[in-house]
């Protein structure tokens, strides 16, 4: 039975899951978790939503760190996802700097179209796309998102901007999202 993209909730990791750093997440050790976050997912998981993540990883590019490294985090992060009673279905991410002319790189919507892929779904939209940042924003409406940003990460910078927020919900931080999502305040 083909899943429903209503279920699907898709996240950015650095700002959403993690903090963020504008000097780059660059080894396991300056990967912080939001313990909120790796709950909210666990929530979104028990509540029958599936979970993905959609993140630019342009430190790789630019020789920061390397894929082993990003797969020791991402690892990290599902271990933590699992122990709380959680499941993230898939993590595409791209490894591209901005001038490597992918189409993977958000805002282009290569990685959300990898997950709608995975998951195995005609079409993304209704699903929901959550951010910090206009790109994340900007993908997801490319895809036929509903879109949140959360103020965690860039995002208070981002709702200070105000631009291309018009359709998008804004929420303190993720837990936040999910409380209104499982309450049913959002459909």
């Amino acid at each position: 039975m083909p899943k429903s993209p209503q279920q699907l909730v898709i996240l950015d990791r650095d700002g959403v899951i993690n903090q963020d750093s504008d000097a780059y997440i660059k080894s396991l050790d300056e990967w912080i978790p939001y313990p909120s976050a790796i709950d909210a997912i666990a929530r979104l998981s028990q509540a029958g939503f599936i979970v993905a993540v959609a993140t630019n990883q342009s430190g790789i590019a630019r020789g920061y760190y390397n894929e082993n490294t990003l797969a020791d985090m991402h690892s990290r992060l599902r271990a933590l996802v699992n122990a709380a009673g959680g499941h993230i279905t898939h993590i595409a991410y791209c490894p591209h700097g901005p001038t490597d002319a992918c189409d993977c790189r958000k805002p282009l919507p290569g990685l959300l179209h990898e997950i709608q892929h995975v998951v195995g779904i005609n079409s993304l939209t209704g699903s929901w796309m959550v951010g910090d940042s206009l790109r994340d924003l900007q993908a997801g409406d490319a895809c036929g998102c509903r879109t949140v940003l959360v103020k965690t990460g860039k995002g208070e910078k981002t709702v200070e901007k105000g631009v291309g927020l018009e359709s998008t919900l804004v929420f303190a931080d993720l837990a936040e999202f999910v409380d209104e999502l499982l309450a049913g305040s959002l459909n």
